[in-house]
């Protein structure tokens, strides 16, 4: 298939490509297009544990569903006879330039989907100049992610570890890495109950998988008596003692404050109190986020919490959203609700898990596109045209 438009074109433009491969080739995609059956395909294709893994949520999936809920709980109001023949979908966020308002949220372990992991990933989103926000939980190294990545935009999440001299090292290393922004996860201070991977007793973790970061680190490797090779339980052992700290309070983010020369941004704010705090501490963004439905089970739906968050701090911090978006009226939706731009997390996972690289990349295109559509038949030619307005509620 044709690769579609440059990042400078319209995204709209892999659609054509699309239509115009099948009528000259009688080619067809090479992967889903519609986001259900991305999902369905991914889930035959994994082993059950991975597949349990990224596909399931807490509990019994309330907290996945309400974020769906809340999606199709909002309509699209279509505005007739405006000039949509060019539009603009780029924009800054925290000193990154972006395309168009869309990162890929950090998603760890990526290996147990595909071999390249968080390699094939960051070369796709690099490709189409998306920010890729890599996690510490990643197959492979912070350095190494970084190098896939080339020249295109890369931000850190941090899952706070237990121990300062570890805190340190990562983030001294991502900035040294080309890591722009520092994402701060506040909702895994504990593993949620996750029925999926509890049937199996699937942790890639206690496998050495996902913990690259922390096996090539020199603070962590000198809390070690013995190199890993010969006592690799005690590397496992010492990796769970320190990687997260459920006593760390608001007062703790001035440590963050000290050791990080950037943006910092905090994940999973839900409550607006909390995004005030954040914003009282001195930072620069949240994601209003539950983790995709996959800490707490009954939350409430990212997207139903997003409306106040943004009417309490909107004007003074930068707000992302993140969790349940799988189209690119979705992307429209929460822009419109007041988000800045939107992560995204499973759908470019099954990707990956079903073409790699190439498969990353289709999914990317297709949000995109949807999302330009979108954009051009509800009658925006730019994205500061979204408000509220653009929506009506069920």
């Amino acid at each position: 298939m044709a690769d579609g438009p440059s990042v400078a074109g319209p995204f709209s433009a892999f659609q054509d490509s699309i239509y115009l491969d099948g009528l000259l080739t009688g080619e067809t995609p090479a992967y889903p297009i519609d986001a259900s059956d991305l999902e369905a395909a991914a889930g035959e294709l994994l082993e059950p544990g991975p597949r349990g893994y990224v596909l399931g949520g807490a509990g019994g999936g309330a907290t996945m569903r309400a974020n769906r809920a809340a999606f199709e709980r909002r309509r699209i109001v279509p505005r007739m006879l405006r000039d949509v023949g060019g539009r603009d979908l780029s924009r800054s966020v925290l000193g990154t330039d972006l395309p168009a308002p869309v990162l890929l949220g950090p998603v760890g372990v990526q290996s147990i989907v595909h071999p390249e992991g968080e390699l094939a990933t960051a070369r796709a989103a690099a490709g189409l100049g998306v920010p890729m926000v890599a996690s510490t939980a990643s197959s492979y190294t912070l350095e190494e992610i970084a190098a896939a990545s080339g020249s295109g935009p890369r931000w850190f999440q941090l899952y706070w570890p237990r121990d300062n001299d570890v805190t340190v090292s990562l983030l001294a290393r991502a900035r040294a890495a080309g890591y722009t922004t520092l994402v701060v996860t506040l909702d895994t201070w504990f593993l949620g109950w996750r029925p999926s991977d509890l049937d199996r007793a699937y942790l890639p973790f206690l496998r050495q998988v996902g913990i690259a970061n922390y096996l090539s680190d020199p603070a962590f490797l000198a809390g070690l008596s013995k190199p890993i090779a010969e006592d690799p339980t005690a590397a496992i052992a010492h990796w769970a003692g320190m990687f997260s700290d459920p006593t760390k309070t608001w007062d703790d983010l001035a440590f963050l404050r000290e050791n990080w020369i950037g943006p910092i941004v905090l994940k999973g704010i839900l409550h607006p109190d909390d995004a005030c705090r954040a914003r009282d501490a001195g930072l620069d963004g949240i994601v209003v986020s539950n983790h995709g439905g996959r800490q707490l089970d009954g939350a409430i739906g990212a997207l139903d919490a997003l409306p106040s968050v943004v009417e309490a701090v909107g004007a003074d911090l930068t707000v992302l959203f993140d969790s349940g978006v799988r189209t690119g009226a979705d992307v429209l939706k929460a822009l419109a609700l007041g988000a800045r731009a939107v992560l995204v997390g499973r759908p470019y996972v099954y990707g990956l898990a079903l073409g790699g690289e190439a498969g990353v990349r289709h999914v990317l295109r297709c949000l995109l596109a949807e999302f330009d559509l979108s954009m051009a038949l509800s009658g925006h030619a730019a994205l500061d045209e979204l408000d509220a307005s653009a929506l009506a509620s069920d």
